[in-house]
């Protein structure tokens, strides 16, 4: 990854603490969001089950604010590029704050009995969508800004960072959230504290984050709705970067469709799985709902680890070419896959979470460049944007599917998202042909 000093400013009178002050400011905006979410998708499980509520349910309640998340990201990406940068971060972080602050009030009320189970999850549902709605205002904001402040030649390296804090906060979110499950609170403790931090950050923001730099134009991409096994691809940053377009992308056009496929089937995948995992971790060990939320938090934290190690580690050190990184993460998937539905203990279903995500990890960011090597570059932020619709959808209707088939059987997930992935496999060795690497 690249150093932040490495950064060159934009202008003589931004000054390097400058610059540095508005990073970690954008920095941490991003990965407040970005494990907040994440962190409260990992206890959702073990609330679900508290309150009897069908698993289903939990999955519908985080389909409908990532289905919001993938309507409105564009809108305000558009946005983004006119006016008010400094204002829709403060936006975009402020949703999420409310938001994950009404999730904890609501379902504290439903842990302590004071509403009813069907009463506390409609309430967070309602508040789900005003993160889905708001939430996606802050990611192409702070782009647009650090943009903003950096060279052109810089410009990539400085967004790649800021979108790392995605990255890091689905490893931070579900490690941290067994350590704020407290009494009288239960399992919404760590909803009240990602909500408070979201507060605080957004203060900071509010006090010192300065608005656009006058006379630059910059521009912010919509950014993927940040889940549970979603791993960076770098579209949000390749359009960021791209010159303004007008020139219209099919998804069906002939060059980008068989990537676009493969992004699409695995998406869902890889949605199934993440979604199911807290389930089947509470079930496999048999553990009480609340204790077991250590167990649940450790093994979303390897999957994560293991997927960001592979991105930042192993896929720059490796030189793989798009298609050799699809095929790569296909098989390692898929294998992960076959082993979680068969391992019953902590530590086999932490090492084939692990073996799962770092699959995902080699094949997500492969159809990412294999889609943004197939078209020349008037088309780059066109291509990108269409990566990005991909990974929004898979999150919409995959977690559904996966605890609908769990419910059915509890393998099932995970045998059918090795099913896809073993297809998939076949299909890019078949269709996708080396000349494209």
């Amino acid at each position: 990854m690249p150093s932040l000093a490495s950064l060159k400013i934009a202008r003589p009178k931004l000054t390097r603490p400058r610059i540095e002050r508005d990073f970690a400011l954008l920095f941490m905006v991003m990965l407040v969001i970005g494990a907040g979410n994440t962190a409260l998708q990992s206890v959702m499980p073990a609330i679900g089950r508290s309150l009897k509520i069908h698993d289903n349910v939990i999955a519908v309640a985080f389909s409908v604010s990532a289905l919001v998340w993938v309507i409105a990201a564009p809108i305000w990406a558009r946005k983004s590029d006119h006016t008010g940068r400094r204002r829709m971060v403060l936006v975009g972080l402020a949703g999420f704050s409310v938001s994950v602050l009404l999730c904890a009030v609501f379902l504290t009320a439903g842990i302590n009995g004071l509403i009813s189970p069907v009463a506390t999850i409609a309430a967070f549902v309602c508040a789900r969508v005003i993160y889905g709605l708001f939430g996606a205002a802050a990611p192409p904001a702070a782009q647009a800004i650090l943009a903003s402040r950096t060279t052109r030649e810089d410009r990539t390296k400085a967004l790649t960072l800021l979108a790392s804090a995605f990255g890091l906060g689905t490893i931070l979110g579900p490690a941290l959230a067994p350590f704020f499950v407290l009494p009288g609170v239960g399992l919404a403790g760590p909803a009240y504290f990602f909500a408070f931090t979201g507060f605080v950050v957004l203060a900071a923001a509010w006090a010192r984050l300065p608005n656009d730099t006058p006379g630059i134009v910059t521009r912010g991409a919509a950014t993927s709705y940040p889940s549970i096994g979603g791993n960076l691809t770098g579209a949000s940053v390749t359009a960021a970067v791209s010159e303004p377009s007008t020139a219209v992308l099919k998804i069906t056009d002939a060059r980008i469709w068989p990537w676009m496929l493969v992004g699409l089937v695995m998406g869902h995948a890889q949605a199934m799985a993440g979604q199911a995992i807290g389930f089947l971790v509470l079930d496999r060990l048999g553990v009480d709902p609340t204790l077991g939320q250590q167990s649940v938090g450790l093994v979303l934290m390897t999957g994560a680890f293991a997927a960001l190690l592979v991105q930042w580690g192993l896929i720059p050190l490796l030189n793989m070419a798009p298609r050799s990184l699809v095929i790569t993460g296909l098989a390692l998937g898929g294998a992960g896959c076959l082993m979680i539905s068969a391992s019953n203990t902590l530590y086999g279903l932490s090492v084939a979470f692990a073996l799962t995500s770092a699959g995902f990890g080699f094949a997500r960011p492969g159809y990412t460049a294999g889609s943004s090597l197939a078209v020349g570059p008037e088309l780059q932020g066109a291509v990108a944007g269409r990566v990005t619709s991909i990974n929004g959808a898979s999150f919409v209707l995959g977690p559904s599917i996966g605890i609908g088939l769990y419910e059915v059987w509890q393998p099932l997930p995970y045998l059918f998202a090795a099913v896809l992935a073993f297809a998939l496999l076949v299909y890019a060795v078949m269709r996708i042909e080396k000349t494209s690497d």
